[in-house]
Parts: structure tokens; C-alpha cells; sequence
């Protein structure tokens, strides 16, 4: 099954996105309207993905964690798009990037 793909530049300033990194991936720096639900931790935090029929936006460092996610999400009922380059390419987009704390934000 293929995975919708989009760009960071191509993720809709409202969408619901999703980083599935992990805690101090997150912490090092992240964008401000996501939502940290690391993929290590997903199938017992389900219940936080939101219910309705929104298009889920998932995004890691690079593109292949999120993807693989995106893919299950799919199987599963969830209609999940990859963000391809993650934060990285996000980052280097000068799309929005904060930190935990007063840190410069980086992406790890």
C-alpha cells in the first residue's frame, strides 16, 4: 500500500500533525502546532489520535519512521499523509521550529 506524500512546505497551515520522534528528538525542537506522539509509544496512546475524519499529517527526522507510521495508521482506518525529509527538511524550509525551554531549536 502507498503512502501519500507531501512536502513540509505542502503540509496545510491547519493540519493536524503528528511527530512520532521521540522525547528528546521532540525537545531539541519541534513544530509549534504539532502533536508528540512518539512511534515507539503509539498503539497504547491510539486513543489521542483524534476521531473525526481529518487527514493526519506524520512527521519524523527524515521521512522513514513516519512513513512506516503513516502506513499502519492507514491499515488501520486512519487516513495518514508522510511529511518526505521530516524536520530536517522542514527545518532547512524555515518552517517554525521551538524548542522546550529557552533552548535555541535544533533538529536531532
Amino acid at each position: 500500500m502507498d503512502v501519500e506524500t507531501v512536502t513540509p512546505a505542502q503540509v496545510p497551515e491547519n493540519a493536524h500533525l503528528i511527530d512520532v520522534r521521540e522525547q528528546n528528538e521532540w525537545d531539541a525542537g519541534h513544530a509549534p502546532s504539532a502533536q508528540h506522539l512518539p512511534a515507539s509509544t503509539l498503539l497504547e496512546n491510539l486513543e489521542k489520535l483524534p476521531e473525526d475524519d481529518q487527514d493526519l499529517y506524520i512527521v519524523c527526522r527524515t521521512g522513514g519512521r513516519s512513513a512506516q507510521v503513516a502506513q499502519w495508521l492507514n491499515h488501520n482506518g486512519f487516513d495518514a499523509i508522510n511529511v518526505a525529509g521530516g524536520m530536517d527538511l522542514w527545518f532547512e524550509s524555515g518552517l517554525p521550529v521551538e524548542a522546550d525551554g529557552d533552548a535555541e531549536p535544533y533538529i536531532l
